[in-house]
């Protein structure tokens, strides 16, 4: 059995959608409320013992749904930037934004500073937010990065194994995640962290993200806590 806390929780938030339909609502309803998951997951990583918790918000795929949907999905980072800032600093979570922000329009790119600015040094969490992320375009550009370094003599290509690669990911200097949680009930990746998640642990659940709350992520960490993680060992008996 794992036992103890994961160190790093990373969370596929989906059913936004699904949720606001089923209550015949728009769906940018269901993201504003989907806000108050991200609230609860925070309080409740925060008061497990997780110290890193990745949260993916927005996929580089989400680019193509209609203009309307991306931009009520930005004003939802943006209230959220805005609403959420005070409660981080006080519970000393710091946040970090990931993805290929130069596509956000400048209001959200200054709401993004502005969260990360204010939330610097907190020494309880570490709040990932993964904002027009896409796996496969972080692993080319990791590639890219490494490249240019080899092409300009700073690194020997033979020496690039994959501690080497780690470093030129999003999460460099991060612990891979221990524990997967998606919701809504999808069994998909979606394009998500495929570096990072070699090894985790997921845990697949039918709540919908706005509906989610800190029990349910107590539910996944002790269904985590009751699995032998093996990293391709043999079980020891």
């Amino acid at each position: 059995m794992s036992g103890g806390v994961p160190r790093h929780v990373a969370v596929i938030m989906d059913g936004n959608g699904r949720w606001a339909r089923e209550r015949g609502l728009p769906r940018h309803a269901g993201h504003l409320e989907g806000m108050k998951a991200v609230r609860e997951t925070v309080a409740g990583a925060c008061a497990a013992g997780v110290e890193v918790l990745t949260l993916f918000a927005f996929s580089t795929e989400n680019w193509k749904r209609p203009k309307t949907e991306i931009q009520a999905l930005m004003e939802v980072l943006d209230t959220f930037a805005e609403s959420e800032r005070h409660a981080l600093i006080r519970e000393g979570v710091e946040v970090r934004v990931l993805g290929e922000l130069e596509r956000l329009n400048e209001r959200s790119r200054a709401a993004v500073s502005g969260i990360v600015a204010s939330t610097r040094g907190g020494e309880t969490l570490l709040l990932n937010l993964l904002i027009s992320y896409g796996a496969r375009e972080e692993i080319a550009r990791a590639a890219r990065n490494l490249a240019r370094q080899a092409r300009d003599g700073l690194i020997d290509p033979e020496t690039i194994d994959p501690a080497t690669f780690r470093t030129a990911l999003y999460t460099g200097g991060l612990p891979d995640p221990d524990l997967l949680i998606r919701t809504s009930g999808e069994y998909r990746i979606s394009n998500f962290m495929l570096w990072q998640l070699a090894y985790a642990e997921m845990y697949i659940t039918p709540v919908y993200w706005p509906d989610f709350t800190r029990e349910d992520l107590f539910a996944a960490i002790l269904d985590y806590q009751r699995r032998e993680r093996r990293f391709g060992r043999v079980a020891a008996h």
